[in-house]
């Protein structure tokens, strides 16, 4: 059994980690971490882990990664920046859920998250960890930066069409929205549940810093720089997300050549399913799951694609795909621990 940690065991993403990992066949739980509720049983901070979990919550130091085998951060933004090459000094497998190690370009992270990076020696040893497009970089990694959500569903949604001549990369905008679990379980006036239930409001318009990450991404798979216009905005309801992306056609498409194509791009991608002609992603159809749906529109009279992308953002935007990329790394089968459906009927 391999040895896993999970550093800020006490967030929502943390929690989704160790309820994924606490049923999967071929790990086990052996450190968890948390300054807010250190010398805590995890079970007195989620009484649903009773019975299923009995570990203390310690906190964070320079010698957790000797203790495990694969280690979990999933910690806020900078966190453990400093930390981390102590870490890798060790033979511990590092899966970083914030976004410190997921910029290649060390000035981008400082224009977008106000911070020098004090290690970018190591931003080209991170690994970006979106399984669909860098699988065989990620096997023999020890660093894998896990995507954010948003990210995750715009660059699925958009990365079969990089490389054709089918659309206009200077096009591109996204209509994202997210569950309020998004911002993360430290309470916020921005979260209070006055302020959110029964509104929609943007926020971060055309500044929000997952942006970077997108067009880092995109500008890859297309061989050359990719703009977006990016517009998250917070929904009342506690998880899940959906992007309405839309792009500029270069010719006439059909439905139906479009989703031959995503089904073609993801072939064999167990975690991507494109839907048939005329349906469309639906939150609730990826609930809890790993899953990310995908449908698709030809707008004909504007000559523009719409394309709906819906996943979990505590799953496949950040804990299930950290636990896909770990299965990825220790040689096993991706599926492994992930293959629930969506909770909703």
């Amino acid at each position: 059994m391999t040895k896993i940690g999970i550093a800020g065991a006490s967030g929502y993403t943390g929690l989704e980690l160790i309820r994924l990992l606490a049923s999967h066949p071929k790990v086990e739980l052996t450190v968890l971490t948390s300054e807010t509720f250190q010398g805590q049983n995890i079970a007195e901070v989620f009484p649903s882990l009773n019975g299923v979990v009995d570990l203390e919550l310690r906190p964070l130091d320079d010698n957790i990664a000797k203790e495990c085998e694969v280690l979990f951060l999933a910690l806020p933004h900078t966190t453990a920046m400093s930390k981390l090459p102590g870490y890798l000094q060790s033979d511990c497998k590092i899966i970083d859920l914030s976004a410190d190690y997921r910029l290649k370009d060390p000035k981008a992270y400082t224009d977008w998250y106000s911070v020098t990076h004090t290690h970018p020696e190591l931003l080209k040893q991170a690994v970006y960890g979106l399984p669909e497009l860098h699988r065989e970089a990620i096997q023999p990694a020890q660093l894998v930066a896990n995507p954010g959500c948003y990210p995750t569903s715009v660059i699925l949604a958009l990365a079969p069409l990089l490389n054709t001549d089918w659309v206009n990369l200077d096009s591109i905008i996204s209509d994202s929205k997210s569950g309020v679990s998004g911002a993360g379980r430290k309470p916020s006036l921005t979260s209070h549940y006055a302020e959110v239930n029964e509104g929609v409001s943007p926020y971060g318009l055309a500044d929000h810093r997952h942006t970077p990450e997108m067009e880092q991404e995109l500008s890859g798979l297309a061989g050359k720089s990719v703009r977006l216009t990016f517009s998250p905005h917070l929904i009342p309801m506690t998880r899940g997300m959906l992007s309405t992306v839309y792009i500029n056609l270069n010719q006439t498409l059909t439905d139906e050549k479009l989703v031959e194509h995503y089904r073609s791009f993801y072939k064999g991608e167990s975690f991507v399913r494109v839907l048939n002609p005329g349906k469309f992603a639906s939150s609730h159809h990826v609930l809890s799951s790993n899953f990310c749906d995908i449908g698709l529109k030809v707008d004909s009279r504007n000559q523009r694609l719409i394309i709906t992308s819906a996943l979990d953002n505590l799953i496949k935007g950040a804990s299930g795909q950290a636990v896909q990329n770990m299965n990825i790394m220790l040689g096993l089968d991706e599926k492994t621990g992930l293959m629930a459906p969506a909770v909703f009927p």
